[in-house]
């Protein structure tokens, strides 16, 4: 076991463990830590705490020093530089006219490396931009280019739900999403409304799918035949979150309707298990994206 904390250099940012170093750190604290960028100014969000070795990344890094009012200090002067390099980022991609979207701008601590994030649709030759970028910073110029949904993560804004976006308040990695989590929930397949602002499946379709999942599997899915009462049907649909089957029958007209049941009711005698999710991938194509 070691003993660890976490911490974020963003905000909504991966956590990343490293050794207290036998400092009193508290959940909270603005911490100065080495890591694979260099010297980077973070933030406590998990006290000291044991965890497994297949939990970290050896070799573990260690806390160097709790932040000093002068380490906060340049911290901030670094953000306002970041403003500006942004601005004289903005008007270089203008003069080479390049095709991409800058998104953010990050100075490293230590003042090593300014880092440009941007998006594109392809590859870019963005080097005569560096070349002018180096010139002006007189030092080590990075461009990185990201997703959309890594651009919603550092813009933010508001999801269809109304509350601001999971990816720039809470969510520290992606999660993968798929077709199949929307069908299971029996929501429609229309992209528009499974969509986030990014244009890829909403994040929170994971949130309840194991849920789903374990109900589903003790229930018959849709087209089993089932046994109510002596009498043989087939199951048309299944209302997961009220754990109900509603099944196809015929009335004393001999028309034919649906009644619902509870699975208690019923004894299986074909289960049909549920594998259309590929083609609703392959129909829709890139009107549904996880990435």
């Amino acid at each position: 076991m070691y003993t660890v904390v976490g911490i974020r250099f963003k905000k909504a940012g991966k956590i990343y463990y490293f050794e207290p170093n036998d400092l009193s750190i508290k959940v909270g604290d603005n911490v100065i830590v080495e890591t694979a960028r260099g010297i980077e100014f973070g933030e406590v969000v998990v006290g000291e705490r044991e965890v497994k070795e297949e939990e970290i990344v050896l070799p573990l890094k260690k806390v160097l020093r709790i932040a000093s009012d002068e380490d906060t200090e340049h911290y901030n002067n670094n953000k306002a530089c970041e403003i500006e390099a942004y601005n004289i980022c903005l008007k270089k991609i203008h003069e080479h006219d390049l095709n991409m979207k800058l998104i953010d701008v990050e100075y490293t601590f230590d003042n090593n490396k300014i880092i440009f994030y941007f998006i594109a649709d392809g590859r870019i030759d963005f080097r005569d931009l560096v070349k002018d970028l180096a010139s002006i910073f007189k030092t080590r110029i990075e461009l990185r280019q990201i997703g959309v949904r890594d651009e919603a993560k550092i813009i933010g804004g508001l999801g269809p739900c109304g509350r601001p976006l999971c990816c720039s308040t809470f969510l520290g990695d992606f999660e993968p999403v798929s077709i199949k989590m929307a069908k299971d929930q029996n929501l429609s397949l229309n992209p528009t409304k499974i969509s986030g602002i990014c244009g890829r499946l909403m994040c929170c379709l994971k949130y309840e799918q194991e849920v789903y999942e374990e109900i589903r599997a003790q229930l018959p899915a849709v087209g089993s035949m089932i046994k109510v009462n002596d009498k043989e049907m087939r199951v048309a649909e299944v209302d997961v979150v009220r754990r109900k089957l509603k099944v196809k029958m015929k009335n004393a007209e001999g028309i034919e309707i649906l009644k619902e049941c509870s699975p208690e009711e019923v004894v299986l005698i074909e289960d049909k298990k549920d594998d259309y999710a590929d083609i609703y991938e392959e129909i829709l194509g890139n009107d549904l994206k996880t990435e």
